[in-house]
């Protein structure tokens, strides 16, 4: 194991601890720990006003320090105590899998952080982002719960061919732009691929459009009215840029409602518009009316085919209970109504998601295919027949029978047995020397090999993924491009070692550091850097050193005038040093 576990994650399915990774704290250099302080800090000053009051009582809740990176071990530790457990993947991980972590009530965490250059934003998930973002607002019961379910709904949308290759170039895109000397003309190759990928997705499948529930939620989510909104979305509270541009009336807020389902977003670019809901109890009700449209709650002739489509693993639950998982394959309709599936490859039955004694992949290793529906001429369905019913329709062990179902399909075979739910209703009937057919059409034929009927009048359910987890190896997991590490070169790690020298002079690991020669060699040698002058600005203000404040006030004013693009990020540094300061000295 790569992690340290607890109970919530001892219940984490095999299929889900393979996207688990080490967290690698020591990994971390110098300036990743003041990238994350410096935005924390800008973050918790701005964020007191205009985040819902939960963000704040949550970073106490969760222990996530202002100035450290947090542990996942010591994150882990806090968290439990609400319920929750966090772990460290690389990047982004599949959408389905993403939700069903969260149905375990465990947050993913990309353990990766911002390049100082990205400080503001970056568009791959990254520990500021999720640590920062998403693990205070879960601290509030309400929002937790929503969060718990919205994976357990999530999870099991129908996906197509198409999402997976939208993932996967949103994926690379993130890497490449966050490694350092990623050419531009590959940034905007990437770019222009995700763009075409989105112009050309067709009907959006039941996944996309949860997820664009989750990104005006989760992610990007306001509280509130239009005219006086909080921000609570993981995206907003981690984004030092947009946190402030979300509230200005260049975007503009709509009241949230199921129509944000409906709208897409682009993950490259700031949002133009944001949804605002009134509490999080109405998260759950919006939830709760998309997932009425799914195919998990309406099954039918539609369900099934948005499975087939899906070309991935899926489930259909019959009318009797009765789950039968695999990849589906065909169907035979009649009347806007399935009369017959056929499923390839290894294909498992389950009953309330445990799988049926004998009906296991290795049963069905090249698939299953069966009947739906009524008898033809009859109004009584097999599954509503009673044992004097089926006696009377010789529909029983040792006979021989030819049964026909509306839709042309005929079986006809020995009955062997019939297997029966808890309830005592019938969900299978097992026959030899059977043959299935479709008016002229042979599906099915066999003399020794047996075969199990299904009894269902319809499906009631469709969804993604399997009903027993445990039918199924589901740890195939292989990252197709991973998460790039900096390659520093002799300058870069020197720098990364004045950073960690004023790390540990502030910290009271080695006072003895000359500040004045740090700042002289960052001034001499690194003149674009600006992170550092303004962490060696705040402990000159500290230590009541104006002049030496004021030398490096001066540089930072250089550093501004070659680089304006840092300008705003500099100002807003010194200001929260001297509003801290001014605050200290009126206390």
């Amino acid at each position: 194991m790569t992690y340290t576990s607890n109970p919530v994650l001892d219940k984490l399915p095999a299929h889900l601890q393979q996207y688990i990774k080490p967290q690698d704290y020591g990994e971390y250099s110098a300036i990743d720990q003041a990238v994350w302080r410096y935005v924390m800090r800008k973050n918790v000053n701005y964020l007191s006003k205009f985040a819902h009051a939960s963000y704040l009582e949550g970073l106490q809740k969760t222990g996530i320090s202002i100035d450290h990176i947090p542990n996942m071990y010591g994150m882990n530790r806090i968290l439990k105590e609400i319920g929750w457990a966090a772990v460290a993947v690389d990047g982004f991980i599949p959408p389905s899998a993403f939700m069903e972590f969260q149905a375990y009530n465990v947050l993913v965490i990309a353990s990766d952080i911002r390049q100082l250059d990205h400080i503001e934003y970056t568009p791959a998930p990254d520990i500021i982002h999720e640590g920062a973002g998403h693990a205070p607002i879960i601290a509030n019961p309400e929002y937790a719960e929503y969060l718990r379910r919205f994976g357990e709904i999530g999870s099991k949308a129908i996906s197509n061919s198409k999402d997976y290759e939208l993932y996967e170039a949103v994926r690379h895109l993130s890497i490449i732009k966050e490694a350092q000397g990623t050419p531009q003309e590959d940034i905007d190759k990437a770019e222009r691929h995700i763009e075409d990928l989105q112009n050309n997705m067709g009907e959006p499948s039941e996944i996309a459009l949860i997820r664009n529930l989750h990104w005006w939620t989760v992610e990007y989510g306001l509280i509130g009215t239009p005219e006086n909104p909080k921000i609570y979305g993981a995206g907003l509270l981690s984004s030092i840029g947009e946190s402030a541009w979300c509230m200005t009336d260049e975007v503009k807020k709509k009241p949230y409602s199921i129509d944000a389902a409906y709208t897409s977003f682009d993950i490259t670019q700031p949002q133009p518009q944001l949804f605002v809901t009134p509490d999080f109890a109405y998260l759950s009700q919006v939830l709760e009316e998309f997932a009425n449209t799914m195919a998990l709650r309406r099954g039918g002739l539609s369900g099934i085919k948005k499975l087939i489509a899906s070309k991935e693993l899926g489930t259909i639950e019959l009318s009797t209970g009765l789950q039968i998982s695999g990849n589906f394959d065909s169907i035979i309709e009649h009347e806007g109504k399935p009369v017959f599936f056929q499923s390839i490859g290894p294909t498992a039955l389950s009953f309330r998601d445990k799988e049926l004694v004998g009906h296991s992949i290795k049963q069905h290793a090249t698939g299953f295919g069966s009947p739906l529906g009524k008898l033809k001429g009859m109004n009584l369905a097999i599954e509503d027949m009673s044992p004097l019913d089926l006696k009377a329709y010789n529909i029983f062990e040792g006979q021989q029978i030819s049964l026909e179902f509306d839709g042309h399909i005929k079986i006809a075979g020995e009955i062997i047995t019939g297997t029966r739910n808890l309830q005592g209703d019938i969900i299978l009937v097992t026959f030899k020397n059977c043959c299935v057919t479709h008016n002229d059409k042979v599906l099915f034929e066999s003399n020794d090999e047996l075969y199990s009927m299904a009894v269902g009048q319809e499906i009631a359910s469709a969804y993604n993924g399997p009903a027993d987890l445990s039918s199924f190896d589901l740890v195939t997991h292989k990252v197709s491009s991973t998460t790039i590490k900096s390659k520093g070169n002799a300058s870069h790690t020197q720098l990364e070692q004045y950073y960690e020298q004023i790390r540990h002079f502030r910290e009271g690991k080695n006072i003895t550091i000359s500040r004045h020669k740090v700042f002289e060699a960052i001034r001499d040698n690194y003149p674009n850097d600006w992170l550092l002058p303004v962490e060696l600005y705040e402990l000159a203000k500290e230590n009541g050193d104006h002049e030496f404040a004021h030398e490096i006030s001066v540089h930072l004013q250089s550093v501004k005038l070659n680089n304006p693009k840092v300008g705003h990020l500099i100002d807003d540094g010194l200001d929260l040093v001297n509003h801290k300061c001014q605050t200290e000295k009126l206390k």
